[in-house]
């Protein structure tokens, strides 16, 4: 464990820069190689580089390509150079694109693929994959034939293509402390991407998350930086092959990417994007370990993070990205930005940023606004504000990479073995690899009376959401973005953990019957109880406090309905994090960790059961690669982390015999930042925001107990129940007069990255009394600032006494005037007529499928 002191410090105290240093030099050839440095950009780098470690570069022989790379460089015309640095995103790029452009990458994002289908077959990934190789050897033009790399997020297997192998995520395969898996693992998936015609990685993320209320937290192996280094290694090790054997970068090999540079797990409040402020020290000790790990195992791609360090971003900082990483460490390889990252740079936008290249990343990755990016980066060349030799540099990295990888010789991804062979995706040896990493994964939290193993010769009755849904058991990053939008039928050759429980209890001569909502007609021996988080993916993650869903208490009520019924329950928790679930521990005579193990449900079976002759078959190996919460709050009021309830490293076995205590199940309440994605929950305001009403042009009066009225009761606001006892608010316009509904806060937030990230803003609603006049749903953002669209028409559509959900995407706001780096209100509704509207679970969602088109 970290001790308390550096976890207060790494956890959000504010620091002061250390030193601000500007820096000149000037060019320098170096003599082995004959590569030019660019000029040293003056520029205020807040690092010193003497104190970061130098890293051990792997021995490569790159006799034979420095000098091809020193003629082809010297040979391609600016254009052609420029387009080296820029990467698109399939969904806004074609091959004739490629051939005109001479675009150095392609990517898909988490939302785009091939036709724009995300569940388009391998083979049409494969043809893709040709096309875009195809259209950048195409020499009729007279330019050079420069093989595209395409760079795909594989975070947990080929998580991209239907029937691939998916792996447990991040924080469960940092539960098994297996780094000799990870290479194993990062082997299959290089495998499978070569299958369909990809040789890049987005991965592995080497992120030492501090806070689990980050959205990204289980893309991180752990929160010690000992154990990230060791995985970090390894991983690369796996995917790329080993460094000076003749298969390395190629073959079954892929690139991979050690990413994000630098802090991403790092920031205030768990943040995504967010700014770690901690000092030079902290950033390098417990931070870079994993990057130092994986430059010794031959990275060749380093991507830059969307956060900051100290106010500045990464992605424009030039201290961390050349003074640090490639002068320092001697990283050789390229650096990569993230999704339209250097945009987010000071003086950048999505279509400009020198400053990002002039700070040393090589490659911008510019999905959907590449093409003038690409003008406007030429033209800053030509003029000098780029200058040649750092442009040179970047195209050299970049090329260096591609031949170290054989791409000039390699012919099109069909031809390379193991391009087309499908039947390597999601094969039976690569399945049961991905088997033992969740068996390994598993931590077991409880296990009272010592309930578990069972016996697979019992009647057992499988109950929760996530008992037959393979979409949840995988979690964000798999078939789409959030991981939404998808059922059972897209994985078919996955096993849910429902079909592995009842596999390995059908073998064992019992029966398995499957109840999500827990009813029975015939009392089981056992229940086995599977629920936790629902998908999702990067900032769409982020939450306010370790709460497990606050205000819905449908699993914990699912948990007590078996025991009241005498019935042993084995709790079965899937989550991305570890978080606060003291009701559910207190429930359940059992509890299983089982984070997102993907695609082999039946990995959980193998554990749980034990042989047909009641011997243990699997014992429990996992350890927690992070604490685990005593409270829903990460500190106490002096700001100190709070003890944890379960050590990271903690895990029992089928040997061990103690009896976990009842738990507290106090929620304290929460101070710090306003919930950015929840407003109001189980009737009452999230953390950080009042409801409050006003009538006419009067200021609007907070509602303590979000009950009461605006003067002369032209509003008036009651409890109602929903889904338990006053969870909801009936709202009543009289028509005497406008009046206003508002969720509002005493500090702003910055909603701009929600909007770009195509979230919506959503509530659940019942009609008691249709409008009578115009409704208005609007987001405010300061004095004189708001953005509101009418809604009159979705609520008249509404049968009455039904609750239905409602969606309205940011963007439309933003649309309407409203500031969405400012908001004050995120949820306002206002009418002068008459209107009696029940209303519930206010908060931004993702997926604009079901949401209303706005102009």
């Amino acid at each position: 464990m970290i001790d308390a002191r550096a976890r207060a410090e790494l956890r959000g105290a504010i620091v002061t820069t250390l030193l601000t240093v500007a820096l000149t030099g000037c060019s320098k050839k170096e003599e082995t190689t004959g590569e030019t440095q660019p000029s040293r950009i003056t520029t205020a780098s807040n690092v010193h580089p003497e104190i970061w470690p130098q890293v051990s570069l792997p021995a490569l022989d790159d006799t034979a390509i420095e000098p091809r790379l020193n003629e082809l460089l010297s040979s391609l015309s600016v254009e052609e150079k420029v387009g080296q640095i820029i990467q698109a995103d399939v969904g806004s790029v074609t091959a004739e694109d490629v051939r005109r452009y001479r675009l150095g990458s392609v990517l898909n994002g988490g939302n785009s693929a091939p036709g724009g289908d995300d569940l388009a077959p391998a083979r049409v990934w494969l043809a893709a994959a040709d096309a875009f190789y195809e259209a950048s050897m195409d020499t009729s033009d007279g330019k050079h034939a420069i093989p595209i790399m395409w760079g795909v997020d594989a975070v947990h297997g080929h998580n991209n293509i239907i029937g691939a192998t998916l792996f447990p995520h991040n924080v469960g395969l940092g539960a098994t402390r297996n780094a000799e898996l990870m290479r194993r693992i990062g082997a299959i998936t290089a495998t499978e991407l070569r299958v369909t015609g990809q040789e890049w990685t987005f991965a592995p993320t080497i992120a030492v998350a501090q806070d689990v209320r980050w959205g990204r937290a289980y893309e991180s192996y752990s929160e010690n930086p000992t154990l990230v280094r060791e995985y970090a290694h390894s991983i690369v090790l796996g995917l790329q092959g080993d460094p000076g054997k003749p298969d390395f970068l190629r073959g079954n090999h892929v690139i991979a990417t050690a990413k994000h540079f630098l802090a991403d797990g790092g920031t205030f409040e768990g943040r995504d994007q967010g700014d770690a402020r901690i000092t030079e020290e902290q950033l390098r000790d417990l931070h870079a370990p994993g990057y130092v790990a994986a430059i010794s195992a031959g990275v060749q791609v380093v991507m830059a993070s969307f956060s900051s360090w100290q106010g500045k971003k990464i992605t424009g900082h030039h201290g961390l990205l050349t003074d640090v990483l490639k002068n320092r460490m001697g990283f050789d390889g390229f650096v990569v930005g993230d999704w339209n990252a250097h945009g987010q740079v000071e003086g950048c936008s999505n279509v400009s940023c020198p400053a990002a290249i002039n700070a040393g990343l090589d490659m911008f990755m510019a999905p959907d606004s590449w093409k003038e990016l690409y003008d406007n980066t030429l033209a800053q060349v030509k003029s000098g504000e780029i200058p040649m030799a750092r442009l040179d540099d970047a195209v050299r990295r970049i090329l260096r990479v591609k031949l170290r990888a054989g791409l000039f010789e390699a012919g099109k991804p069909s031809s390379r073995a193991p391009g087309g062979k499908f039947d390597l995706l999601g094969s039976a040896e690569h399945r049961a690899v991905a088997r033992q990493a969740v068996r390994e994964s598993l931590v077991l939290l409880k296990n009272d009376n010592k309930v578990l193993p069972l016996k697979p010769s019992m009647k057992v009755l499988v109950a929760g959401d996530g008992a037959d849904n393979l979409p949840k058991q995988n979690g964000g990053w798999t078939l789409t973005w959030q991981g939404t939008g998808i059922e059972n039928k897209h994985f078919p050759k996955a096993e849910s953990i429902f079909a592995g429980i009842r596999s390995a209890v059908k073998a064992g001569g019992g029966t398995a019957t499957l109840s999500v909502d827990g009813k029975y007609t015939r009392k089981p021996d056992v229940a086995i109880v599977v629920f936790g988080e629902d998908p999702y993916a990067e900032f769409q993650g982020d939450i306010a406090t370790l709460e497990y869903k606050p205000g819905n208490e449908s699993d914990l009520e699912l948990l007590k309905k078996f025991r009241a019924d005498q019935i042993p329950v084995v709790a079965v928790f899937l989550s991305g994090r570890p978080l606060w679930v003291n009701p559910e521990l207190n429930a359940a005579d059992a509890f299983v960790a089982a984070w997102l193990p993907g695609s082999e449900g039946g990995g959980i079976a193998d554990v749980l059961f034990t042989k047909r002759d009641g011997s243990v078959n699997h014992d429990f190996k996992g350890k927690l690669p992070f604490a685990w919460p005593r409270t829903p709050l990460m500190f106490n009021s002096e700001g100190a982390p709070e003890t944890p309830l379960f050590d990271n490293g903690f895990g029992l076995t089928y040997q061990d015999t103690v009896d976990l205590p009842v738990l507290s199940e106090e929620v304290p309440a929460a101070p710090g930042q306003a919930s950015t994605h929840h407003y109001f929950a189980a009737g009452r305001p999230s953390n950080g925001w009042q409801l409050a009403v006003g009538a006419g042009d009067a200021a609007r009066t907070a509602l303590p107990g979000a009950v009461g009225s605006a003067q002369g009761d032209v509003l008036q606001i009651s409890a109602i129940d929903r889904a338990a006892q006053e969870d909801a608010r009936l709202a009543k316009w009289s028509g005497a007069g406008p009046a206003t509904l508002a969720l509002q806060g005493e500090a702003p937030i910055d909603l701009q990255r929600e909007a770009n990230g195509q979230l919506s803003v959503t509530f659940e609603y019942r009609i008691d009394a249709p409008p009578s006049a115009k409704v208005m749903l609007g987001i405010e953002c300061g004095p004189g600032c708001r953005g509101d669209l009418p809604i009159e028409a979705q609520l008249k559509q509404a049968p009455a006494g039904e609750w239905r959900q409602f969606k309205m995407p940011l963007h439309c706001f933003q649309n309407k005037g409203a500031d969405l780096r400012n908001v004050t209100a995120p949820f306002l509704l206002s009418t002068a007529g008459k209107l009696e509207l029940g209303i519930a679970n206010v908060r931004l969602e993702s997926g604009l499928n079901d949401a209303p088109r706005c102009e």
